[in-house]
């Protein structure tokens, strides 16, 4: 009733008022079996469905987060000169001797006012020279580096010249395309560096020239500011060790990098085991046990095999790269290569140059590496120094809102950089409702599934206040909802029964909650008071205690919020990992143990999260993720086709008489493939 009739009424009708162009770029849905729907507003849906599946797509931009903190690196960040550490600002005259009386006091102090002139590969220095006497420039300062201080006036650092230095300042700043030099001569203690400005973004002091801070500088989906080398990813494609080496236990003798021990490349084994003895690496120590300084002598080698030097794993693999235009090459290849780290840029996905720009102390990939509970904490902590104009404010308000609401619906965990699609559906649903909430609709039919799906009890009332607060902005919010705070929290309730499936289908009820309480005969009516109640699982058999199948033991696990845990799960026991939202369980039990049970099998898998070691894999043969992911990826998908009931249906259907008699077999009765699929919409 909400999704296919209430959602699909009101997004087709508001699609029906865009003209017939626009309408062709519009997903388009078909009109619900419904004899009529009075009053609907426009609708928006919001399911535990998670659409995305580019690793471009992060919680800041999901929440739009990323274009505003963009918009305000732009107009408000502070350059600080990667060589120096040094601020980077805009010089002008007036200010440029406003620093120097800071800095010398007026105590008159001989000043000299100077602009620099390079001297160009096709002239000589005394041609250079030369030019500047006939434009009345006769004084040269310092020569270095084929670079000419040219002195532009000679005066006494005091009030009464103030004006003098700052017409000098100026007149240097022009003729020295921006850039301007005051020496103190004739002090007591004379600087041994000349105190050096610029009109633009240039670091006077280390020569570096940097690039004016416009938003999409600051965007990893622009190519303004994408790191060129993963190209906004943060990582890219490179050999993975860990599936190299996969058994730490193994020593070299006994074949611990794994590529060489099949029939094709045991020549590759065989000069490992030769130049290791010439090196004096041991055979017959462990992997794990070898030092640094060994294990980096077996990747990275020392040298081109045509040299006759020990080559290395990598240069094996670059070696394959090029003859990648095979086949069985290319599936090798693909054994042993996995998502790593970018080394340009770290993970940062940006430029270097982007990640100069500071607000506080931090750039823009510091800030969205943190949770958004301290990134909240951040701006409202932050105190910008100088008058604000009035964009700059909209902008740190409009972010400090957003920041609120992602709290508020109990994402306050999450960082901004995590990647969109490994979220839970229920995570991606209450970030849509903060996106609706930082854009104030207005009259609008929200269509919610079960928000609370993944959601500890402590962060309900949150989320209800969210949703009343889209209740009082004037939109209708209708909720797909067991949880029983919810219920409670309605204006009006809906019981759908009597039972599910065929059994349902009614109105069992509908009202308000005081009402639906005294409701005869409603199910949830009845676990509401507590007329009914839920019976309690039977006792475990034996004490998880009691490991005697063994245990899995993981030491030291850290990856995001997990503080150097470790954990001891028992085998062939009933393990529930529990706690509030964002304690880490996803992460201990998906992004540790799974992943790195799979880099253990040699099976692809994302890098696992980051932890000391795990004991106790070898008790075990294999691991299944059972997620809220989608197991079908076509419209042909079914419950029976995933689990292979069709498979034994389709070969009863082609052992009948008639079938035999027909010549059918299996596949005629596959809507996949086959003369037995419809020929007009080929099987969907």
């Amino acid at each position: 009733m909400a999704f296919d009739t209430l959602y699909a009424e009101g997004q087709r009708r508001y699609v029906e008022t865009f003209s017939a162009y626009t309408r062709q770029f519009l997903d388009r849905m078909d009109k619900p079996q419904v004899e009529r729907i009075d009053g609907i507003p426009p609708a928006i849906a919001v399911d535990q469905t998670n659409p995305v599946r580019t690793s471009r797509s992060t919680v800041g931009t999901m929440t739009e987060l990323n274009d505003h903190l963009k918009l305000l690196f732009a107009r408000a960040s502070q350059l600080i000169c990667r060589n120096c550490s040094q601020p980077v600002t805009r010089d002008t005259p007036q200010s440029a001797v406003d620093s120097i009386f800071a800095y010398l006091g007026g105590n008159a102090t001989r000043l000299v006012v100077t602009f620099p002139v390079s001297v160009p590969a096709a002239f000589s220095e005394d041609e250079i020279v030369k030019l500047l006497a006939e434009q009345g420039y006769r004084t040269i300062h310092s020569r270095s580096d084929a670079v000419l201080e040219v002195a532009q006036d000679r005066t006494t650092l005091t009030e009464s010249n103030r004006q003098r230095i700052i017409e000098a300042v100026e007149a240097a700043m022009q003729h020295g395309h921006g850039c301007a030099a005051i020496w103190p001569v004739g002090a007591k203690k004379p600087a041994p560096q000349p105190y050096r400005f610029s009109r633009d973004l240039h670091c006077a002091r280390c020569d570096i020239d940097y690039r004016d801070p416009v938003p999409n500088l600051f965007s990893f989906n622009s190519p303004l500011g994408a790191c060129p080398e993963c190209r906004g990813f943060g990582r890219i494609i490179d050999i993975d060790l860990d599936l190299i080496v996969p058994d730490k236990r193994a020593t070299l003798a006994e074949g611990a990098v794994r590529p060489w021990q099949s029939s094709s490349y045991r020549e590759c084994q065989a000069d490992l085991q030769k130049f290791a003895r010439r090196r004096g690496v041991p055979l017959n120590v462990a992997w794990r046990d070898l030092s640094d300084a060994q294990r980096s002598w077996v990747i990275e080698g020392e040298g081109e095999w045509d040299n006759g030097v020990w080559y290395g794993v990598r240069r094996f693999f670059n070696w394959l790269e090029s003859r990648s235009y095979k086949m069985h090459i290319r599936v090798l290849l693909s054994r042993y290569r996995a998502y790593t780290v970018c080394s340009s840029c770290k993970g940062a996905r940006l430029k270097p140059e982007a990640l100069d720009f500071r607000i506080d102390g931090l750039s823009i990939h510091d800030l969205t590496q943190q949770s958004i509970d301290r990134v909240m904490s951040f701006f409202d902590e932050l105190r910008p120094g100088g008058a604000l104009d009035e964009a700059t404010g909209l902008l740190l308000n409009e972010i400090r809102t957003r920041l609120r609401y992602l709290v508020e619906v109990g994402v306050g965990y999450l960082t901004l950089d995590r990647q969109s699609r490994t979220l839970s559906g229920g995570e991606v649903q209450r970030i849509n409702l903060t996106t609706a909430l930082g854009t104030s609709l207005v009259n609008t039919l929200f269509v919610l599934d079960e928000p609370s799906i993944g959601l500890h009890q402590r962060d309900m009332r949150q989320l209800i206040s969210i949703l009343t607060r889209l209740r009082d902005l004037g939109n209708t919010i209708v909720v797909v909802e067991h949880d029983p705070e919810v219920i409670r929290a309605a204006d009006m309730v809906i019981d759908m029964g009597p039972q599910a499936g065929e059994h349902g289908g009614e109105v069992v009820f509908q009202g308000s909650v005081a009402r639906l309480l005294r409701a005869p005969h409603s199910l949830t009516a009845d676990y509401l008071c507590g007329r009914r109640h839920v019976a309690a699982p039977p006792a475990a058999g034996a004490s998880a205690e009691v490991m005697t199948a063994g245990a899995i033991e993981i030491h030291g696990a850290c990856e995001h919020n997990l503080k150097q845990i470790d954990v001891t799960l028992p085998l062939q026991r009933l393990v529930a990992v529990s706690g509030v939202s964002g304690s880490g369980k996803s992460t201990l039990v998906q992004n540790v143990l799974y992943n790195a049970v799979c880099a253990a099998m040699g099976r692809p898998a994302e890098t696992p999260g980051r932890h000391r070691d795990i004991a106790g894999l070898e008790l075990i043969d294999n691991v299944v993720l059972v997620d809220q992911s989608s197991i079908g990826k076509t419209t042909r998908s079914n419950p029976a086709s995933y689990v292979g009931a069709l498979d034994a249906i389709r070969a009863l259907f082609a052992a009948h008489a008639v079938s035999l008699q027909r010549g059918y077999r299996a596949g005629t009765f596959s809507f996949n493939s086959g003369n037995g699929r419809c020929p007009t919409c080929g099987g969907n």
